[in-house]
């Protein structure tokens, strides 16, 4: 029977292991299928209360992963690869009201545009949150619907924690105006 003693502090190890050098442990590898399983719903949910549209927002979210699988090697080793599928999604999405703005800009000029009848009270949010300038309304969503902190945020828009509590607050107050308004056509009918 061989008895093996622990080295002692500064003594190097008996099986010459000193020599080498120690391997960083290796982060665990992320299974895409069970990554795009839990987080597609979450994300799509996020998506549709910033666009306002449930199906664009699928679409969107959709892009964002095919994206993300083709980069799959690199994006699963990331701290966060749900932050860098959802931060494609609103790119996306940002991508996508600058093209249709564009066009109806020039469908405005072509002929009259006509004002939408009463929306439904659930649809009075969604309403109003499309008056909201596009930082506020990211950080409302952003906030409010993924649950996320403000910190966390700030780190993915790239301004200080300071600035999404501003966007915040800003846009908080101009939701309660316009909600305010809302209810106010609505008990008057």
């Amino acid at each position: 029977m061989t008895v093996t003693r622990e080295p002692r502090l500064g003594e190097p190890p008996p099986d010459g292991t000193a020599d080498r050098p120690e391997r960083p442990a290796r982060p665990e590898r992320i299974d895409f299928d069970g990554f795009y399983h839990a987080h597609f719903r979450p994300l799509t949910l996020q998506l549709a209360a910033y666009c306002g549209d449930l199906s664009q927002a699928q679409d969107l979210v959709q892009e964002a992963f095919c994206r993300a699988f083709a980069r799959w090697s690199r994006v699963s080793r990331y701290d966060d690869p749900v932050a860098w599928v959802r931060r494609v999604a609103w790119n996306l999405a940002t991508s996508r009201w600058r093209r249709l703005r564009t066009a109806q800009s020039w469908l405005r000029r072509q002929r009259e545009e006509h004002a939408p009848g009463p929306d439904p009270d659930r649809v009075a949010l969604t309403v109003a949150l499309a008056q909201l300038p596009a930082n506020q309304r990211r950080a409302v969503v952003l906030h409010y619907l993924a649950d996320l902190p403000v910190t966390q945020i700030a780190q993915q828009e790239g301004v200080p924690d300071g600035t999404v509590k501003s966007w915040l607050h800003r846009g908080r107050a101009a939701l309660a105006v316009q909600l305010a308004g809302t209810r106010e056509v609505t008990n008057h009918d």
